[in-house]
């Protein structure tokens, strides 16, 4: 003898799974994007969730696509020495530089990520730092260093960056605060560029603060050395 439950009480179980498999289907197509984009991406100048976000919210987007080519080669040495010195040498993640800051209070920081990390947050996920996000840049990073070369891969973080509110990438950053192409930055430029990107809502490197030009300067010095620390790009 089967048993019927109530209308009045099936209906709540009805909506229940009707929300589930709502939420798995969005979770579907948030996994499906970037396994799906990550290669057109390899052709493709990309369009990140930030700047979408950007413009939705009324902040604007400045963003001006140019080859790595067009992008002072002190610029990349400055971003490769200060965000990710290890960038030619893994495979999307530094497990040594991960593992150091996850261990401080206060959960991961820009510290831990790569420069590929970077890029797929930038592309695909949101800002606020938590141990989900860094849970799933970790996989998205690998993914994205095996399908894009490194060269690809800095040619995208370089013209994805936030450099200030609605400002995006090294043209537009470049244009903006030294009235010059991205191509013409000086070494001291670009070390300050550099220096603005681990807050550049607050940072403004054409005016910068003594603490933004000391680190700046110490960029610039590390810059100098760069070498073989870069010769994936």
């Amino acid at each position: 003898m089967s048993l019927r439950l109530p209308a009045a009480l099936s209906r709540p179980f009805a909506n229940s799974r009707g929300l589930v498999g709502v939420a798995l289907r969005v979770a579907l197509v948030v996994i499906a994007l970037p396994l799906v984009l990550t290669p057109i991406y390899a052709f493709v100048p990309p369009v990140s969730t930030l700047m979408l976000w950007s413009g939705i919210t009324g902040q604007g987007m400045d963003r001006r696509w140019v080859p790595i080519d067009q992008i002072a080669p002190a610029l990349v040495n400055s971003v490769v020495m200060s965000e990710d010195g290890q960038f030619c040498s893994h495979s999307g993640v530094d497990w040594g530089a991960l593992n150091e800051v996850l261990d401080r209070e206060g959960g991961p920081s820009r510290g831990a990520s790569t420069i590929a990390m970077q890029t797929v947050k930038n592309l695909f996920l949101w800002q606020s730092r938590s141990y989900v996000r860094k849970a799933l840049e970790i996989p998205l990073a690998y993914y994205a260093d095996f399908i894009l070369s490194k060269r690809r891969v800095m040619e995208i973080y370089l013209n994805i960056a936030e450099w200030g509110p609605g400002l995006f990438g090294a043209e537009a950053a470049a244009q903006y605060y030294f009235k010059k192409p991205a191509s013409k930055l000086t070494a001291r430029e670009a070390a300050l560029l550099t220096a603005a990107l681990p807050n550049p809502i607050t940072r403004n490197p054409a005016k910068p603060t003594r603490y933004l030009q000391n680190r700046a300067r110490n960029i610039q010095a590390r810059a100098r050395a760069a070498r073989d620390y870069v010769g994936c790009i």
